[in-house]
């Protein structure tokens, strides 16, 4: 024992008149460094996930909202919009949503209809609306046939 605290004195013997300096040594700052990696390795795929998720439901939700004031606006004005532009100049809804994913608003895929949906109505027009985005979901469908 008394030979184990010889050897821990020496080994911290200082020279007269050096600084006590801490530092850190290389070997620490590469265990900080491995751990700082892997953390980030692991965190970053899902942050991007939840980027992707977040931007889905916008587009579900944006899909949802067009698809229902094409509905209202057939019924209230007995004719289909013909673009979506109609919704706005009617009223019922400020401006086009952007996509999510296209970050446009001129990227919406409409489909016609040359059927009339209900007994009052005089024309046809739209009657439903997809994203433009390319590629697919987090589920593997395309956002196009959303």
């Amino acid at each position: 024992m008394k030979l184990l605290a010889q050897s821990f004195q020496a080994f911290h013997i200082r020279r007269p008149g050096a600084r006590s300096e801490r530092a850190f040594t290389l070997i620490e700052l590469l265990i900080v460094v491995s751990i700082i990696l892997i953390l980030t390795t692991v965190v970053i795929p899902n942050y991007r996930a939840s980027i992707i998720r977040a931007k889905e439901a916008v587009l579900k939700d944006d899909l949802y909202q067009l698809r229902s004031l094409i509905d209202q606006y057939t019924v209230d004005k007995q004719k289909a919009p013909q673009a979506l532009d109609d919704l706005v100049t009617a009223g019922y809804i400020r401006e086009i949503p952007k996509d999510p994913f296209t970050r446009s608003n001129q990227t919406w895929q409409v489909n016609f209809s040359d059927a009339l949906s209900n007994v009052g109505q005089t024309e046809s027009g739209i009657v439903d609306v997809h994203s433009g985005a390319p590629g697919t979901s987090l589920d593997g469908t395309p956002y196009s046939s959303w």
